[in-house]
């Protein structure tokens, strides 16, 4: 196998491959760190998203419900000439959790009826304009939620990745490669202690008689 990089021989090769298996097994240990943080985001995320699913749905069905009633009371027309013009206005408040930017929560204007507009017929319209009213702020509330738990999730698994890439790829490769490196050196350094040697040691010749 080819290697991606070069490594410079004898003492400078193995200090900076020392240097970089220092470096990746840092950045293992300060991306588990953050893996461990961002899932305990991601959970808290995730039940406050439940939570408010549940309390969505839960103002749909009472919302409906209060406008079959009103239905049944005063037809169809009734609905329609109790329309508001106006239009709810929601804004997303977003905040960064470990570098990950998403949504904290919902600014929530709903509509209003002006004086002009006909009030609805019957007092079950009225009631499932108001459930719709509060089941719209939920379904924001809902969605941004929902989104959050989305992005944490996502740098949660892209973080767990990266771990796992630097823990059974990248830090055994740079392990092998500084031992090799280490035992090249070692036996580089012997092989010149014994020529310095055979240099050094001149035998003396043998006195005539």
């Amino acid at each position: 196998m080819t290697r991606a990089r070069r490594v410079p021989p004898g003492r400078a090769g193995r200090l900076r491959l020392r240097h970089n298996l220092e470096v990746a097994l840092r950045g293992a240990d300060l991306l588990e760190r953050k893996l461990r943080i961002l899932r305990g985001r991601q959970q808290s995320l995730q039940e406050t998203e439940e939570s408010a699913r549940r309390a969505w749905l839960e103002l749909l069905a009472e919302a409906e419900t209060w406008l079959l009633r009103g239905l049944v009371v005063s037809g169809e027309g009734a609905l329609e000439a109790s329309a508001v013009a106006d239009r709810a206005d929601v804004t997303i408040e977003w905040t960064t959790s470990m570098g990950v930017r998403h949504p904290s929560g919902v600014v929530w204007t709903p509509a209003v009826r002006s004086p002009d507009e006909t009030a609805p017929g019957n007092t079950a319209l009225a009631r499932a304009e108001a459930a719709y009213r509060e089941a719209v702020r939920a379904a924001a509330e809902y969605a941004a939620a929902r989104t959050a738990s989305r992005l944490v999730g996502a740098e949660a698994e892209r973080t767990r990745q990266r771990t796992r890439a630097l823990r059974r790829h990248w830090i055994p490769r740079l392990t092998e490669e500084l031992a090799a490196a280490d035992l090249a050196l070692e036996q580089s350094e012997h092989e010149d202690l014994i020529r310095r040697r055979w240099a050094a040691g001149v035998p003396d010749r043998p006195t005539a008689p």
